[in-house]
């Protein structure tokens, strides 16, 4: 089968997200370098967001469509559940992390630490998200007290999406301490991040 190539950043949490699901899948696929806005991704994404993905002759951008697509076309574990309800709920966690979590925690803290203006942390960016995180994280970890996942009992690209956040938001101070107030967002950490396709798309360190 024709190799997927994912075109974007491995420390990206999107283009991480398809990376994992590729992964879970046993998908065949190589990451191709490239920025955001660049021409390689501007070229599938009509506003030059990565990742990307082409597929022989197929072209598509946004992680979630891409891993619909993966889940539809390649053998392996399904990353959408097919019972109704919970691929209702996949979807939802999927809008709710997308549309009302990664801002605060990713955009305006992760990346305040990552990529510092003058050479130092945005704090009044990085306070306010902790103090949106203080509301956000109990809600995330009420909701996978249920069955452990937040879409049914089996892992799904909705956890993907998750954990690609978490994973860097234990890196930093005042983030990984909410998450050790945590009870069941913890013990999620801790099984998924066992998990091949999560260790296998752990992005490089900075200059290695």
């Amino acid at each position: 089968m024709t190799t997927l190539e994912i075109i974007g950043l491995a420390p990206s949490t999107y283009t991480r997200a398809v990376l994992m699901a590729c992964e879970e899948k046993g998908a065949p696929y190589q990451l191709t370098v490239a920025r955001p806005h660049s021409p390689p991704v501007n070229a599938i994404h009509p506003f030059g967001k990565i990742p990307v993905m082409r597929h022989g002759d197929i072209e598509l951008c946004e992680s979630k469509a891409i891993a619909n697509y993966l889940d539809k076309v390649f053998d392996g574990p399904k990353l959408f559940p097919d019972e109704p309800l919970d691929a209702a709920r996949a979807e939802q966690w999927i809008s709710i992390v997308n549309t009302m979590m990664d801002m605060p925690m990713v955009r305006n803290y992760v990346l305040k630490y990552a990529f510092p203006e003058d050479g130092k942390p945005d704090r009044t960016a990085i306070d306010a998200s902790v103090e949106t995180m203080k509301t956000q994280l109990p809600i995330l970890d009420d909701a996978l007290g249920r069955t452990g996942n937040l879409a049914g009992r089996e892992f799904s690209f909705a956890d993907i999406n998750l954990m690609v956040i978490l994973y860097y938001l234990r890196q930093f101070p005042e983030s990984a301490a909410l998450l050790q107030q945590t009870k069941n967002l913890e013990a999620y950490y801790a099984q998924h991040s066992e998990r091949p396709s999560f260790k296998n798309t752990i992005p490089p360190r900075p200059g290695t």
